[in-house]
């Protein structure tokens, strides 16, 4: 189970989000009122999220994230006026007011993610069969020829188009053979 830190510079909303989440079988170890201490929490666990509003006495949501480690993800609570720019890496965003559905929907899909992520960097990258490396090749020439890109830059294509569809490489491959391929 994914332990749970709350943070919020307003300890009754703290306590309200530590209700909820607890109701709905959550482990939440800490209820912190400022980044520090969300930061010292997060430290002393192996993995976890942080659920946290936007501002602290000691520092806004930008820097608690900067200091938290990479194994710990953050769920930011917040108007979304108050939001400028894209959101950093390892944070997910909800806007206030907050629907108790979206929260538990969004911390779930949050902890699906990292597992996934952690099964990934488990199994490392498997050997592709010739087949696979000659699909990978023939879609990279085609994105080549067709639309004028390095090989560098057609490879990091399929690679994305693979991580936004969540399918392999190798599908990727055949579907740009298909819409390009003759």
């Amino acid at each position: 189970m994914t332990n749970v830190i709350v943070a919020f510079s307003k300890p009754e909303d703290g306590k309200s989000i530590r209700s909820i989440l607890v109701k709905n079988g959550y482990q939440v170890p800490s209820v912190c009122t400022s980044g520090a201490q969300a930061i010292a929490a997060a430290e002393s666990l192996g993995d976890g999220i942080v659920v946290s509003g936007y501002r602290f006495e000691d520092m806004l949501y930008l820097q608690l994230r900067q200091y938290l480690p990479d194994y710990i993800d953050m769920l930011l609570i917040s108007s979304p006026s108050r939001l400028e720019g894209p959101l950093p890496e390892g944070v997910t965003f909800l806007p206030m007011p907050l629907k108790v559905g979206e929260l538990l929907n969004a911390l779930e899909k949050t902890i699906q993610n990292r597992e996934r992520l952690r099964q990934r960097r488990k199994k490392g990258p498997r050997e592709r069969n010739p087949e696979e490396i000659r699909l990978i090749g023939e879609a990279k020439a085609l994105l080549m020829e067709r639309k004028g890109m390095t090989e560098a830059q057609a490879h990091r294509y399929i690679q994305k188009c693979s991580m936004d569809n969540g399918s392999s490489l190798v599908e990727n491959a055949r579907m740009v053979i298909r819409l390009f391929g003759g």
